[in-house]
């Protein structure tokens, strides 16, 4: 069943705009449920209405049907005349080129910015939302444990990227979250390396960041091990087991009400009592949603306050250049004051293939 926001958005905008004018696809998915490519969403104080063209209509009427948005066709139709009868619409001035941004003045109506009503809500989940990450989670952790026996020497990177999308589609992915990230060796130690043609070899350290799409919400999740034990890890071994700890020390600890600076603290300051703070070289997390990367950021500059039903990466990592790199990656939420991860089906612990 499609869930809209778009009575909620417009009980907010009204403060400030009679209408809501959306192209961006991410936000259009927000407000409908639906992100066509080459579409528009207008909400006023009527309802919703969806514009698209002819390789989407005839699936958007059935989708909303009974519901609050309308869709119809744009063929034909100019912004111009959709937005005629408005004094003052809202837009989003993030997600809004410049060009077109001077097209919109042009029509003659007052902009005003929608960024700072539609991102606070779109940062706290309701449990339709929550429910998709669940299920995108939850395929992720499926295709990898499928994944895992499948690994053999001689696959390369991208070959092991490649079977590992492949599972998530077949067990109902819509899509990945972003390009598959697959690491071997010295490669894991370039946190978003480019996967490439290596080849695997006995005793290489294997870093997979993957993720899938549910509706359209993301999941997040990074799993770091070994393809056999060639007995040179002593190093990688002791690395691995500090930022594991750290991972659930994050879980353990940070509760509503933390801003992002306090959460990764939690992380960084265990890494650099361990040694490795100068090798924890990105943010703990970022906020998982119709975005991969979006608000709140967990971050030395992060000064948002994390409450409930916010969805965002526990992600610390280890790296030294040239050697090995260590990422232990859950998506997580917070419930109760406390954190949730929606991972439960793979085991954190290293494992040595």
């Amino acid at each position: 069943m499609i869930q809209t926001n778009g009575k909620k958005v417009f009980n907010q905008i009204k403060l400030k705009a009679e209408a809501l004018f959306v192209t961006c696809e991410y936000l259009m998915q927000y407000v409908t449920g639906f992100g066509p490519e080459n579409g528009a969403v207008l909400v006023d104080k009527n309802g919703v209405t969806l514009f698209t063209d002819s390789r989407y209509i005839e699936a958007a009427e059935k989708l909303f049907a009974g519901t609050e948005v309308t869709p119809v066709l744009w063929a034909g139709r100019k912004v111009s005349d959709i937005l005629k009868d408005y004094k003052i619409v809202a837009v989003s001035f993030n997600e809004t080129s410049h060009a077109d941004f001077l097209k919109l003045e042009k029509i003659g109506v007052k902009l005003v910015e929608a960024d700072t009503t539609l991102f606070p809500l779109m940062e706290t989940k309701n449990e339709w939302e929550l429910s998709n990450i669940q299920k995108a989670c939850e395929i992720a952790e499926d295709a990898f444990n499928e994944l895992l026996p499948e690994i053999k020497e001689g696959m390369t990177e991208a070959e092991i990227a490649a079977l590992l999308e492949y599972k998530m589609r077949k067990l109902g992915a819509q899509g990945t979250s972003f390009s598959t990230i697959v690491a071997f060796g010295p490669h894991a130690a370039v946190p978003h390396h480019e996967t490439g043609n290596t080849k695997l070899k006995f005793g290489d350290e294997i870093l997979i960041d993957f993720g899938c799409k549910v509706n359209g919400y993301c999941s997040d999740i990074t799993r770091t091990f070994l393809f056999g034990d060639d007995g040179k890890h002593e190093e990688f071994k002791k690395a691995y087991q500090a930022v594991l700890t750290a991972h659930e020390l994050v879980k353990e600890k940070l509760v509503s009400g933390m801003t992002g600076i306090e959460a990764d603290a939690i992380a960084r300051e265990y890494l650099k009592a361990c040694g490795y703070g100068e090798l924890f070289t990105h943010s703990l997390g970022h906020g998982v949603g119709l975005n991969i990367h979006e608000r709140p950021s967990l971050s030395v500059k992060g000064e948002q306050v994390l409450c409930d039903n916010m969805v965002f990466s526990d992600e610390p990592g280890v790296y030294k250049a040239g050697e090995y790199g260590i990422r232990i990656e859950d998506t997580v939420t917070l419930q109760n004051g406390k954190v949730k991860s929606f991972m439960s089906k793979t085991d954190r612990n290293l494992i040595i293939l």
